[in-house]
């Protein structure tokens, strides 16, 4: 410690402000470094909770003793991240949260004076709420609040209501909900009422818009369903009519238009059919009836009427037998009962514009367009397949018209741009070559021929006369005893050394012509590229004569050795 007081006594006023100053710093910096780790550690507990909801779930945090953080708008709660799981277990066992609406968690407790208006307002209030949770189990559904109205009993006819529900959805942003989703929000609103319809469930979200309309019932004659079904009608005959014609005419080639009439009366019709010509017996009875009187026989007298009587009185009558029979017979008859059903189609009218074709004559501005209709087997081929498309009936009524006129797009299409002209191919000529060289090549190609075979010829002409000039200087170059042998040699007859020496010419010729021809073979000319080197040899030639003789000099010297 006297250290550390002998320190600061020896340090200046300015070094202490600055230590005190540093010291602040470091002491901020370690505060603001704790709350961001802090900060870090919290995690989402629960999101998108409603005002009572997330109200509930604080107490709960603040009771337990847990610290806690609010954000969005108090509609998210964060919690330590260690303990988040536990957390969200001791919510789910006191039923946190609950959605906003209390659900069937309402008669968990047992309220026994409660009146019978009270059960059903209680009943109602969580029926809706059930309803609430179902539908924003949706993923697009942020938020739902249901309203059912029970339906209305009563002895009359007219004072029965049935029952209607409403419901109202908040979308989650960028979300937005199908129709087969605002179905399935009807049905499942409609399965969970009694005596409630699909068609009495009307759906909205949180800007107004009305996302599906309650239906009226079937018999109501309704201006606005005849409209839709009618337009739901066309559309289906429309998308046949483009599914059929698209592949063959393409898309920007035609137009098609239906007009629908539908009936939208509906009801059943009882017929019975009587058949005389087909009776049966339906019913049969008989009976029988006997009757007749007793008349007195016998010895009339004393004797007859004694004990013991000699003879005994008879007794004879006459009887009554009567037979009756009755049989019904009835026509076959035949009940048929039909039920019409709504929405059949009275008239069908369908009309297919079809385009022409453009073809053009000439090139440029005196291009002249010239529209071509299809043929009419097209027109019937197409209008056969439109009929069976869509189930034409003439002997309904129904109607079909395909016509073929030009379409705007093809009436100002511009003609066509003229053909380019090929590029034309590099010149392998220099460009101080002149024009007629250029034209005709095959004037130069023979030229330059004509220059090799000259070329040969002279080369040829110089070989010789170089070897007999060498001849001469080896002749003279000869002892004079080899001169005398020669001299001094049998002379043959003058026709025969001339007859050897013609031949011995003629040898000689024919081998200098082949050695200076395989000196001065060329390839055949072929390519451009052969004749600009002869034109360029030519010229060269003519420049220098002497320079080129030379190098031919050289050339044919070098093949003699």
């Amino acid at each position: 410690m006297n250290q550390i007081r002998k320190l600061l006594a020896s340090l200046t006023l300015r070094q202490k402000i600055s230590l005190l100053a540093v010291a602040a710093l470091v002491v901020g910096g370690l505060a603001a470094f704790t709350n961001w780790r802090r900060q870090q550690d919290f995690r989402l507990l629960f999101a998108g909770l409603a005002a009572e909801d997330a109200a509930a779930v604080t107490e709960k945090l603040r009771a337990a003793g847990t610290d806690y953080r609010l954000a969005d708008n108090g509609t998210a709660i964060l919690v330590p991240s260690a303990r988040v799981a536990e957390l969200r277990l001791q919510m789910a066992a006191a039923g946190l949260p609950r959605s906003g609406r209390i659900g069937f968690e309402l008669f968990d407790r047992n309220n026994f004076g409660a009146s019978d208006f009270t059960e059903q307002v209680n009943y109602r209030r969580a029926l809706e709420g059930e309803l609430e949770r179902s539908v924003m189990a949706l993923a697009e559904v942020e938020q739902a609040r249901v309203h059912v109205t029970f339906p209305k009993d009563s002895v009359f006819v007219e004072s029965r209501q049935p029952a209607k529900a409403s419901v109202l959805v908040r979308l989650k942003p960028g979300a937005r909900l199908a129709p087969a989703s605002v179905q399935a929000i009807c049905y499942l609103v409609a399965s969970a009422v009694e005596g409630l319809a699909p068609e009495a469930v009307a759906v909205l979200d949180m800007r107004g818009n009305l996302l599906n309309r309650a239906r009226p019932p079937a018999t109501d004659d309704s201006s606005e369903l005849a409209l839709e079904l009618r337009q739901r009608l066309e559309k289906d005959l429309l998308a046949k009519i483009h599914a059929t014609l698209e592949p063959v005419l393409g898309a920007d080639r035609f137009r098609a238009g239906v007009s629908v009439e539908c009936d939208l009366t509906s009801g059943e019709q009882s017929e019975e059919i009587f058949d005389p010509s087909r009776s049966v017996m339906v019913t049969s009875q008989k009976s029988e009836d006997i009757s007749g009187a007793q008349l007195a026989s016998g010895v009339p007298g004393t004797a007859s009427n004694l004990p013991r009587p000699t003879s005994r009185p008879g007794s004879t009558g006459a009887g009554l037998t009567r037979r009756s029979e009755s049989i019904t017979y009835q026509a076959t008859r035949t009940v048929r009962r039909t039920k019409m059903p709504q929405g059949a189609i009275k008239r069908l009218s369908i009309a297919v514009l079809l385009d022409q074709q453009v073809r053009w004559e000439g090139t440029g501005p005196q291009a002249r367009r010239i529209l071509e209709p299809p043929p009419p087997e097209r027109l019937k081929a197409i209008r056969d397949l439109v009929a069976a498309a869509t189930g034409l009936v003439p002997e309904r009524g129904d109607q079909l018209i395909v016509e073929s006129l030009p379409f705007e797009t093809t009436l100002n299409l511009p003609p066509p741009e003229p053909p380019a002209a090929p590029a034309p191919k590099p010149s392998p000529w220099p460009p101080w070559v002149p024009d007629p060289i250029r034209n005709h090549p095959a004037i130069v190609t023979a030229a330059a021929g004509a220059l090799v075979l000259l070329l040969a010829v002279a080369a040829w002409l110089l070989a010789r006369k170089r070897r007999r000039k060498a001849a001469v200087e080896i002749q003279a170059s000869l002892p004079a005893g080899a001169a005398q042998g020669a001299l001094e040699a049998p002379q043959a007859s003058p026709a025969e050394e001339l007859e050897a020496r013609l031949a011995e010419q003629a040898a000689r010729q024919q081998q200098l012509e082949a050695e200076a021809l395989s000196a001065l073979k060329l390839p055949p000319v072929t390519t451009k590229k052969t004749e600009v080197l002869a034109k360029h040899l030519t010229e060269t030639v003519k420049k220098n004569p002497a320079s080129a003789a030379q190098i031919l000099r050289s050339w044919l010297y070098e093949t003699d050795k």
